[in-house]
């Protein structure tokens, strides 16, 4: 168990918090167009992620901290780019938290150490985006030491880039001992339990396009679950590997072998693993194209899957009604198109009615989830999809084993490291 923030002092400090402020931006463009003058929220679809933050916030500044906070916007490769500046992202969090939110046109240097030296108990700062230098994702020492200068306590609660080694998540906890966020704490209680203690009968859904993505993951899931339902786009080198007809349908040819030996490892182990038997076809995600719904090995040339078909949702959902721990991650189709929404919905809208822990493995999931506003029917919804993937899969994550692990006490960082009047 990791030490998290409640378990330090954090009275009168400088609090230097790593968050996941990578909102998603307008249009899915990958870029987050500068904000007009007096648009607070210019460019941001979703502000989850800036909500999740804010219990670990809120609770840092009622015990008398001052907070500073520091996150990556996009992917401007070590340059400056207006476009990614976390600007309005501090513009937002400022009506959320409903009080002044100060923001640096920097993360480091003196003019942003005398700023942030000169925050009071209960004020709160935003730094330009980390990744506007190079050295951040290098996990340079020196530029980790000048942002270790800027805190005496640091917390992580970034759980979407805990499984990169950067200066921020990994680099800074090595200079000023690190504690976990209150959202890294939720993230790890659901995650380990549905791979330590998870209540049976236990199932994974796992969809999303290609197997390569989950190969691990799968691997580990058949040591852990009583069924595993596999649906989406990597579903197809399965019914290929069944030896069954796919047409056009998505393919990792060089993955078919490896598919067998997961369907033979299944067998070997009693898991019960459910693949479509039925599925909504078309010959091109285009707007206004033929879609028709054909049974499995029926897939003509020129057809490829975008969900399962009705049969397979009554399976899927009869395999889900006795459930006690579900982890979803990866939608069973294409559920941006409504035409192809029905399978997600439908595992959606079953989860929502059982009895048990569901945990949604972040990504497509989650924002299926919640546009089909049933969030609040699941017991966690994870923020990192990558990050709870490798989780699962058993990989170590460099931002969070770097952290102290609990010790029944609280830490006095004064004692425990030198860190910066």
């Amino acid at each position: 168990m990791k030490q998290t923030i409640r378990d330090v002092d954090v009275k009168g400090k400088r609090v230097l918090i790593r968050v996941d402020f990578n909102v998603p931006l307008e249009q899915g463009s990958g870029r987050l167009p500068a904000a007009p003058p007096g648009a607070a929220q210019a460019g941001i679809t979703d502000d989850t992620r800036i909500r999740e933050s804010l219990p670990t916030i809120r609770y840092a500044l009622e015990q008398g901290a001052s907070v500073i906070l520091m996150s990556h916007l996009g992917r401007p490769d070590g340059q400056r780019v207006a476009a990614m500046s976390l600007k309005p992202v501090a513009q937002r969090l400022g009506e959320l938290l409903k009080r002044p939110v100060a923001f640096l046109d920097d993360c480091v240097g003196p003019g942003v150490e005398q700023r942030v030296q000169a925050l009071k108990p209960g004020e709160i700062a935003v730094l330009e985006n980390l990744r506007f230098h190079a050295e951040e994702e290098k996990n340079d020492p020196a530029f980790a030491a000048q942002l270790a200068r800027l805190g005496q306590v640091y917390v992580n609660d970034a759980f979407g880039t805990a499984h990169r080694a950067h200066a921020s998540t990994e680099g800074v906890a090595r200079i000023v001992p690190g504690v976990a966020g209150l959202l890294i704490e939720k993230e790890l209680k659901y995650l380990e339990t549905a791979l330590a203690e998870p209540a049976r009968p236990y199932v994974a859904i796992l969809g999303g396009a290609k197997v390569s993505d989950k190969i691990g993951v799968i691997n580990q899931l058949l040591e852990k679950v009583d069924r595993l339902l596999i649906g989406g786009g990597m579903s197809y080198t399965f019914l290929k590997a069944q030896g069954h007809a796919i047409g056009s349908s998505k393919l990792e040819a060089d993955k078919v072998d490896l598919a067998k030996q997961l369907l033979a490892k299944a067998a070997q182990r009693k898991v019960e693993l459910l693949l479509p038997i039925d599925h909504v076809i078309t010959t091109s995600l285009d707007p206004g194209t033929p879609v028709k719904t054909v049974k499995v090995g029926q897939i003509p040339d020129g057809w490829g899957g975008a969900d399962i078909g009705p049969d397979t949702i009554r399976r899927f959902a009869g395999a889900l009604k006795d459930a006690k721990t579900v982890v979803w991650n990866g939608p069973v189709g294409v559920f941006e198109q409504e035409r192809f929404m029905a399978g997600s919905r439908a595992i959606a809208e079953t989860l929502a009615a059982i009895k048990a822990t569901t945990v949604i493995g972040g990504g497509d999931s989650a924002a299926c989830v919640q546009q089909l506003g049933l969030a609040s029917k699941m017991t966690h919804i994870s923020t990192g999809g990558g990050v709870s993937l490798e989780f699962l899969e058993g990989k170590v994550l460099p931002g969070i084993a770097v952290l102290r692990e609990k010790s029944g006490t609280a830490t006095d960082f004064r004692k425990s490291v030198a860190v910066p009047k």
